[in-house]
């Protein structure tokens, strides 16, 4: 049996509300990394790039299968030493930011840099993920959303003339 592909979408966009990242924070992602390289840029046109990646079913899937592993690592129901991996976001553990590359692949080589940008210098939404309250784990979370920002910076910068 096949999930829907709405049921799919749905239950992506009610996790990521549910670990507090709304649309409009992804939107702000969207808008730091954008602002500078298109004249006009609004917020509106920002959460539209937004919206329009988390239609693809591959970005989905990385949502539910990401914020998945962050909860059952929050519940310590991994096995070691994956649970102390991802409850600790250990620096050298990269799968993360491999299942966040697999998001941003879909729109190309830009996304990559974008990607690579807003994961070093994690603005906005991303500080707060990353900032390792007690109790919550996002060592996916903050990947995928700053791959879903890139990815929809990368698919404004495509949509714009030179």
């Amino acid at each position: 049996m096949i999930v829907k592909k709405e049921t799919l979408r749905e239950n992506a966009k009610k996790l990521l509300n549910e670990r507090g990242v709304t649309l409009d924070d992804m939107a702000d992602l969207v808008y730091f990394l954008q602002n500078d390289y298109v004249d006009n840029l609004t917020l509106d046109t920002c959460k539209a790039n937004v919206e329009a990646v988390l239609e693809k079913r591959e970005v989905q899937n990385a949502i539910v299968t990401g914020i998945q592993l962050d909860i059952l690592a929050e519940e310590g129901k991994l096995l070691e030493p994956l649970q102390e991996i991802v409850e600790s976001d250990e620096s050298l553990y990269g799968i993360d930011e491999i299942m966040a590359l697999s998001i941003v692949n879909v729109y190309g080589s830009i996304g990559f840099t974008n990607y690579g940008y807003i994961d070093k210098v994690k603005p906005g939404i991303l500080a707060k993920l990353n900032s390792h309250e007690e109790g919550k784990v996002h060592t996916f979370l903050d990947d995928i959303v700053g791959a879903i920002a890139a990815a929809a910076a990368s698919r404004l910068a495509h949509s714009k003339p030179n």
